[in-house]
């Protein structure tokens, strides 16, 4: 049984940030591999806000080629309709990997709006990533109160000795202060994106026009 993290998103587009902690994820987790699932049509951006999926899809691909541990689904573009992350799961669990889902702290107080929130934390341990600088407080009410919905068992810290299995881990890892709307503004404004992407996603975004339109 390999342990796996899923990492989803739009990753409109993808970028180091994203990379840096999926590899980062791989030691402090002990995973065998990390899983990036591009959503199709993610629920909770209304539609024509994102490239489309393939687009995305192919520059997850392209930007996590070469590295061992890093694989790509192309689970959500195969479903129709909505994206949503318990159906992602439920098929994954069929694998009978164990599965961890990777999440930031901001979804994570906003994880009682998704579908099925207690589900989730059933097929899948969560790990909740601060963003460096973050406000994020375990203890508080907000906090406490999504723990409670989806029955787990406390907080833990990631990689910490002794860990219960329905605990939310918190995985403090390097933040790089990247963000994709700059990346697409960048991109639209025909503005560098060196050292932000690997070489090959932003040759794909140039070629493919994507952003262009504001």
């Amino acid at each position: 049984m390999a342990r796996v993290a899923v990492f989803g998103g739009s990753f409109n587009p993808i970028h180091y940030g994203h990379l840096l902690l999926a590899d980062e994820m791989l030691e402090l987790l002990a995973l065998d591999r990390v899983l990036f699932v591009p959503a199709g049509q993610p629920p909770h951006k209304p539609s024509g806000a994102v490239a489309p999926a393939a687009h995305r899809h192919a520059m997850v691909r392209l930007a996590t080629a070469g590295h061992p541990r890093f694989a790509v689904s192309d689970l959500e573009l195969r479903r129709p309709g909505l994206s949503y992350t318990v159906d992602t799961l439920e098929a994954l669990a069929a694998s009978g990997d164990q599965l961890l889902l990777l999440i930031g702290s901001e979804t994570f107080l906003d994880l009682l709006s998704w579908r099925a929130p207690r589900r989730i934390a059933e097929l899948a341990q969560l790990v909740v990533v601060p963003r460096t600088g973050s406000a994020f407080d375990p203890d508080s009410t907000a906090a406490q109160k999504v723990l409670r919905e989806i029955g787990a068992d406390g907080f833990a810290a990631a990689g910490g000795a002794t860990v219960a299995a329905r605990a939310v881990l918190i995985a403090h890892v390097t933040s790089l202060p990247l963000s994709a709307s700059d990346l697409r503004s960048r991109a639209r404004e025909r503005r560098s994106l060196a050292f932000r992407l690997p070489d090959s996603v932003i040759e794909y975004i140039r070629a493919h026009r994507l952003y262009e339109a504001a």
